[in-house]
């Protein structure tokens, strides 16, 4: 019976595939119109903008927007592979293609003893919940490596720790993968790598590392935790506005340095916890790794200063890798997160002129998408620490002494 259920699913899943992704790619080439702002700019004026100057063998050091990590520049360089097409088509082509790349994994991974097809089945549903901005982003291309460092981690620490690595080179966030490994390999080849690939950027390409002013300077981005302060505070009299920043839409004016130092504070107790955690945890099992990489993502999401909807999908494929071991304690977290990602849609870029204008509907989505975001990342975290910190043994009370007379007392 198991068997049977499980090729009718992996049978489903390349049709499944097809039918999202046609209708994704259907939007982003402008074959119809998805409501809302037009997500695909990124694309064909900014991407396309920073491959002209990368091309050059520099950085854009003069553009704000530019706050990404060196190998960021092979992600935006990718079209040029397929020269015959447009900037925009080849760079939406080869985001499909990593999509399937990513499938390819975990539905091949879900058929060994002992795993589960589960988690091909969220990232065939979860990506395409995100709407055509999945596309219009390059954070597929990151999520695929951070996918495949974790599937690699049980069996090859090495190459765990030089995709880890890689990906962190690309867009940060990956090198949280390595957050529960405990082979020294893993730490050994991330290091080694990361040292030759920043190498390699630092000598070959000027202004590798200006990223590093342009992300400390960004403000409170309007679809953040810390955002739902202002999208309230605007219905009693804040007297500050909402603008372009920094390449996206944040509030500027009284108090948003102080919010989005709250901010910070929070990204640094979830650190603060994440350290606690590895320091106290003993009962690791095949899935912690997985785990861990999941909960420390989703607590930096929700407590950054700026919560882009394509950071959603970082969310899905490492919930994915969760779902791929059947003995994972996320699954009520990765429900959560999925219904997030629909919200996220809705939110952006369906009814994003509502959360500009921090009317009833805007603050009801940020409001939803938001706490179900805070929702997953408290109970990812209290199930990932019940699961493998032991609980402290109670104390033995030491027994009272007894005093025994074979004497009579002899009432008077």
């Amino acid at each position: 019976m198991r068997t049977t259920g499980a090729r009718r699913s992996l049978a489903w899943l390349p049709v499944a595939w097809c039918l999202t992704r046609l209708v994704l790619l259907l939007f982003v080439l402008k074959v119809y119109v998805f409501p809302g702002p037009d997500v695909t700019s990124d694309v064909s004026v900014i991407y396309q903008g920073w491959y002209d100057v990368l091309r050059t063998g520099t950085f854009p050091q003069n553009d704000v927007t530019w706050q990404y990590p060196p190998a960021a520049a092979l992600a935006i360089l990718s079209p040029g592979l397929l020269p015959s097409l447009p900037y925009a088509t080849a760079f939406y082509v080869l985001v499909c293609v990593t999509d399937l790349a990513v499938l390819a994994l975990l539905a091949y991974a879900g058929r060994r003893p002992g795993r589960s097809l589960r988690g091909a089945w969220v990232w065939v549903a979860g990506v395409p919940l995100l709407g055509p901005t999945v596309y219009a982003r390059y954070d597929v291309m990151v999520t695929a490596v951070a996918v495949a460092a974790l599937l690699a981690g049980a069996r090859h620490p090495k190459v765990m720790g030089a995709l880890a690595a890689f990906g962190a080179l690309l867009k940060v966030w990956p090198a949280m993968l390595l957050l529960a490994a405990r082979r020294p390999a893993s730490w050994v080849s991330a290091l080694v790598t990361g040292i030759a690939v920043t190498g390699v950027f630092t000598l070959v390409m000027p202004g590798a590392f200006a990223f590093l002013t342009f992300q400390r300077d960004r403000g409170t981005e309007v679809e953040s935790l810390g955002a739902l302060v202002f999208h309230v505070a605007r219905h009693f009299g804040w007297e500050g506005e909402v603008r372009l920043n920094y390449g996206s839409i944040e509030f500027l004016g009284p108090y948003v340095s102080e919010v989005s130092t709250g901010a910070l504070f929070l990204t640094g107790a979830a650190f603060g916890w994440l350290v606690l955690w590895r320091l106290l945890a003993r009962n690791f099992e095949e899935h912690t790794v997985a785990d861990a990489a999941f909960v420390a993502v989703l607590m930096f999401t929700t407590t950054s200063r700026v919560i882009s909807p394509q950071y959603m999908v970082w969310l899905v494929g490492l919930a994915a890798v969760c779902l791929y071991f059947p003995g994972s304690r996320m699954r009520l977290p990765v429900g959560l997160v999925l219904v997030a990602c629909f919200v996220t849609v809705l939110e952006f870029p369906l009814y994003f002129g509502n959360v500009v204008a921090s009317d009833g509907l805007g603050l009801t989505l940020l409001f939803l998408r938001n706490g179900l975001l805070v929702a997953a990342a408290l109970l990812a975290a209290r199930a990932l620490w019940r699961a493998t910190v032991p609980r402290t043994a109670p104390a033995a009370v030491p027994a009272q002494p007894t005093t025994r007379t074979d004497e009579t007392p002899v009432s008077t």
